[in-house]
């Protein structure tokens, strides 16, 4: 079975930023969480992959195609956009029928029972929705044309726990057929504890790491020790640390470091602020 998604050195260069050597795989009936903080490279390297702007190195397959050769493949992605991207004067029926000219498969029963699934009101306007109708809205549309790719791009920022989690909901049914795959750029890492099976995290325009995400949370975690303690260590094994006045705490690969030392569980968000703000070690330390 081919892949949902594939990068192989996507490189795009502005004057002031450059994404360099991004590589990721994306299996088809999985969800990869994709994360980094602001101005990482998140939105370049979606844009990158939707063909929205041009890269300058690189290759790219979304479902075995190259989308800037190909753009037929467009058909079977669908598209969640942290601003939205329908006119606000539009009311949502009247929105199914426009999307029914745009897509050759457009199902506008599927696309009535998740308006009645999200108790969307079809009478009111886009811009009369609050910002948990909206996502909803572009979710119902992007699940009513046949998408073997759901590519969503922090469509869960801002909500409440219990919107969020009814889309987590969705997510996870979307993929149970195993021919269907799900790419979610978010800040919200809890989220992506909960279902992501792969994680892909960037900084500075860089991959720090991709892999399964149970893989990672069983690799590293979190040891609090003395410094001296912590200068006994190789710096691999070390990924950053942060002192305070009660020790040192770092994020180390479990492997690396003996066993006589206790290491507790860290998290997706432990992983990002150590890797990004934590201190390194002398010499090369981490991933």
């Amino acid at each position: 079975m081919e892949n949902a998604l594939e990068l192989r050195g996507l490189r795009k260069n502005y004057k002031h930023f450059t994404l360099k050597d991004i590589n990721l795989t994306l299996p088809m009936g999985c969800i990869m969480g994709f994360i980094g903080e602001n101005g990482a490279g998140k939105s370049t390297t979606i844009k990158a992959m939707l063909g929205l702007i041009r890269k300058d190195g690189g290759e790219i397959r979304i479902l075995g195609k190259d989308p800037y050769a190909d753009r037929s493949v467009m058909e079977e992605v669908g598209l969640v956009l942290d601003s939205g991207f329908f006119p606000p004067e539009m009311n949502a029926k009247q929105l199914g029928k426009s999307m029914s000219h745009i897509y050759k498969r457009w199902d506008s029963e599927a696309y009535c029972r998740y308006m009645e699934r999200f108790q969307i009101d079809t009478t009111k306007k886009v811009k009369e929705y609050s910002r948990g109708m909206v996502m909803k809205l572009s979710l119902a549309a992007a699940l009513s044309h046949g998408a073997k790719l759901l590519l969503l791009d922090e469509a869960t920022s801002g909500l409440d726990p219990i919107v969020r989690d009814d889309i987590l909901d969705i997510l996870y049914d979307f993929i149970q057929d195993e021919e269907r795959s799900v790419f979610l750029s978010s800040h919200i890492t809890g989220d992506l504890e909960k279902i992501a099976d792969y994680i892909t995290f960037i900084h500075e325009g860089r991959l720090l790491m991709s892999g399964e995400k149970d893989s990672l949370l069983e690799t590293y975690g979190l040891l609090h020790c003395t410094m001296d303690q912590l200068e006994e260590l190789s710096p691999k094994a070390v990924t950053g640390y942060r002192k305070s006045d009660f020790g040192v705490t770092a994020l180390v690969s479990r492997y690396r470091i003996p066993g006589d030392l206790t290491v507790e569980n860290a998290t997706l968000d432990d992983i990002m602020l150590y890797s990004i703000k934590g201190k390194k070690l002398s010499g090369k330390a981490g991933f």
